[in-house]
């Protein structure tokens, strides 16, 4: 007589991606001599990155900190949360697709340069121009940011951001209106690759959702997509101080 058939063995939850809490990741790991922390709730600071991170988004724990952390009253950006806690105010909400290296020929280019705290005015010029995401003051000591110049001019740079455990955001993405169209952009985030990966770590960057074009580059030259990512600009709780919000997009 047969033996009765044994139910399939449970398997519990299955734990979250390191990269689906990219920022949290980053701040309680390889980045945390950066991570201003409180309880469930940690930022980068001011100078360098605007972001802020939550342990877990669901958690409400994790919001009280946050506001603790920044302040009543303050504009921050939050990633990986669809949506705020009553009593805070959402000034602006998108999404963005996180790509992740599955094919990417990384290689040096010959005549990009390192760029250093020197260059930084120039970068922000740059960054002004072109508008790929944040880049503050201190942004560069995030890691290795790579440019190209023409007759002394920068007129194209891409660089490291966030670093969760054996992972590295490729960020700051940018070419001068004037260059476009001479693969720049794809020579410097191979370039940067190279660097990623020779450390160990695997290549991923975002990109707004509504930007087709750059998503449809970087499928094309070895990204995949692999998630789509939320982002909100919110106010905490409290009193309002006069203030500009921070010029914060997805990529």
């Amino acid at each position: 007589m047969a033996s009765p058939a044994r139910p399939a063995p449970s398997r519990g939850p299955v734990a979250p991606h390191l990269l689906d809490n990219a920022a949290w990741a980053a701040l309680t790991g390889p980045h945390a001599p950066f991570a201003e922390r409180l309880g469930r709730a940690a930022r980068y600071p001011v100078d360098v990155s605007p972001f802020t991170a939550l342990a877990d988004p669901a958690d409400p724990r994790a919001w009280t900190d946050l506001a603790t952390l920044v302040g009543p009253g303050t504009v921050t950006p939050v990633t990986g949360a669809g949506s705020a806690p009553d009593g805070w105010r959402t000034v602006r909400s998108g999404q963005g697709v996180q790509l992740v290296d599955t094919g990417l020929r990384a290689e040096p280019a010959p005549d990009a340069v390192r760029l250093g705290p020197d260059d930084v005015p120039e970068i922000l010029d740059l960054i002004a121009l072109t508008e790929p995401g944040p880049f503050l003051p201190r942004t560069i000591a995030l890691g290795t940011y790579l440019g190209i110049r023409h007759r002394g001019r920068l007129i194209a740079m891409a660089g490291e951001r966030l670093r969760p455990p054996g992972w590295t955001e490729i960020s700051a993405v940018c070419t001068a209106p004037d260059h476009r169209g001479k693969g720049l952009a794809t020579r410097l985030v191979r370039a940067v690759a190279a660097g990623i990966r020779k450390r160990g770590d695997t290549p991923f960057l975002h990109a707004a959702a509504t930007n087709t074009g750059a998503i449809r580059l970087y499928e094309s030259i070895g990204f995949t997509p692999r998630r789509r990512t939320d982002f909100l600009l919110v106010r905490t709780p409290g009193a309002e101080p006069e203030q500009t919000a921070p010029a914060v997009r997805c990529a």
